[in-house]
């Protein structure tokens, strides 16, 4: 029987016309297969419907806003602290701190499983170059003889294949779609990674300020205390003062040791905190006290476009998740369709090198083959029945965190407000005990007041400073807080085209349109 017989080797002399029929065969193929290509099964995205309430309760100018996984990353609202120390540390931070890496990282690898994925969609060319030595008693098929016992022949080989798989029924296309969205999400996780920690630093900073202010204040308090103690203990000796007198003193000195003692490890343990978060050991860092200090934080604005809870990255995650779990929905259905594969290889083969590329010497196979699973124990429908319930929870999870995010919002917010008034009414309480202080002092001047009742109304001015100096420290720290839950910080650009009375510019779309939230 002829080797041509067989089908899988077909010498040129003995079929001249194959390459027309080769090209006849795979236009029908592949034509045939672009014709089904065009369609996808399994279920075409549509953002989540989250109920959500028409503004902020405290803060009632305020609007919701739609996800985007970019708003948050070009934010440079810690400037707005006007702290150049604060700046340098952020800046440190973003270029140093290991998880921003691992975050940036992550988002890499996702950009290269889309590629990976998108690759799938294209045939596979091989080439390959051989040559094999055949030795006597063996059957050569390109000479149609047998090699003498005791005698041999070399078989040059050169020959490339095309191996592909059309994409019938969209599975990579929905695996392409998954792997787009989880990219996504992996982007807006890069964003909230990088939101998360300029939100320690500047808290920390915040922190670390707070207790240089507070340990010279407790110094101070420490000296004024000791002063106090000394003169009961001298009273005492004089019978102008009892015993419980000097153990009151002696108590009211120790708790202020105490409290500067907690404050000092506070302080150290936030410069170790910014060491680890601008990435050097915290033995390598350390930041000179400012005692002296002056928070500046900066006011929210009145009205605040919609745009801004967009960058909010955890919703973005969370959305953009549940767009990649629909996508396998499809890729799980699709595995129920039969599977075409298409392979071509062509070649030269000759047992003389310099007739290899000579037309008798040519070879070609076409092998199409569709295959469809017939029996599988169920495995298809429960991969199914998988991805509609990681989906269901997916898009669970997306609505819980788009209420979180509004209960975090408020939840600044009303911080935010109530420590403006705190801030204010220990303003007024300072005022006037400085205003008693300096009462108290001129009346010693005068004689008309004792020493002990200066340095008591002075330590009264003191408690009030440091009172003060804390809030507005928490004052600050709940703005970060706010910037942090909003997502990533205003601008003055966030307020234009938006008039006074929070209307949205002339010409947008309600953003429920585009946030998939249903309008009230």
């Amino acid at each position: 029987m002829s080797q041509a017989q067989y089908g899988w080797w077909v010498p040129a002399e003995e079929n001249p016309p194959w390459p027309l029929r080769l090209k006849g065969w795979i236009a029908v193929v592949v034509g045939g297969a672009l014709c089904v290509a065009g369609c996808a099964v399994g279920p075409n995205y549509r953002r989540p419907v989250v109920q959500v309430p028409t503004g902020f309760k405290e803060a009632a100018d305020w609007r919701r806003a739609r996800p985007d996984p970019q708003a948050a990353l070009s934010s440079t609202w810690w400037l707005a602290y006007r702290d150049d120390a604060l700046s340098h540390l952020v800046d440190r931070a973003l270029k140093a701190n290991q998880s921003i890496v691992v975050a940036e990282a992550a988002y890499r690898l996702a950009r290269a499983t889309v590629t990976a994925d998108t690759a799938k969609l294209y045939p596979t060319v091989t080439a390959n170059l051989a040559l094999t030595h055949v030795a006597g008693g063996a059957n050569v098929p390109v000479t149609g003889t047998t090699i003498a016992r005791g005698g041999a022949i070399n078989i040059y080989n050169a020959n490339g294949a095309v191996s592909w798989q059309p994409d019938l029924w969209g599975q990579i296309r929905r695996q392409i779609e998954s792997s787009k969205e989880s990219a996504q999400a992996t982007d807006a996780q890069l964003a909230g990674e990088r939101l998360s920690i300029v939100a320690s630093v500047a808290i920390d900073y915040f922190e670390l300020r707070q207790a240089d202010i507070d340990i010279d204040l407790l110094k101070q308090q420490q000296k004024i205390d000791a002063v106090l103690l000394d003169a009961t203990r001298a009273a005492y000796g004089q019978g102008t003062a009892s015993n419980n007198n000097v153990l009151t003193a002696q108590d009211t000195l120790e708790t202020v040791v105490a409290d500067l003692q907690t404050t000092l490890t506070a302080r150290e343990q936030d410069e170790h905190a910014i060491a680890v978060l601008i990435g050097v050991p915290p033995a390598d860092f350390s930041l000179a006290p400012l005692p002296d200090y002056v928070f500046s934080t900066p006011p929210a604005p009145l009205v605040l476009p919609s745009q801004l809870l967009e960058r909010r990255p955890d919703v973005v995650v969370a959305e953009r998740t549940a767009a990649a779990a629909n996508a396998k929905i499809g890729v799980a259905v699709a595995a129920f369709y039969p599977a075409l594969n298409l392979s071509v290889e062509g070649g030269f083969e000759s047992s003389t090198l310099g007739q290899l590329f000579k037309l008798p010497s040519q070879f070609w196979t076409l092998g199409p083959s569709l295959s469809e699973t017939i029996f599988d124990g169920g495995a298809r429908t429960a991969a199914v029945r998988e991805a509609r319930a990681t989906y269901d929870e997916d898009v669970a999870t997306y609505r819980g965190t788009v209420l979180t995010a509004f209960q975090d919002v408020e939840n600044s917010l009303s911080s935010y407000n109530h420590l403006q008034q705190q801030a204010r009414a220990f303003a007024d309480i300072q005022d006037r005990n400085q205003q008693l202080f300096s009462a108290q002092h001129q009346a010693v001047l005068v004689g008309s007041a004792s020493g002990a009742n200066e340095l008591t109304q002075q330590l009264t001015l003191l408690q009030a400073e440091q009172n003060l100096k804390d809030t507005q420290s928490l004052l600050a720290q709940s703005s970060v807080t706010l910037v942090e839950n909003l997502g990533g910080g205003w601008q003055s650009g966030d307020l234009k085209g938006v008039a006074a009375s929070g209307a949205p510019p002339a010409g947008a779309s309600h953003p429920s349109a585009q946030a998939g939230v249903a309008p009230p």
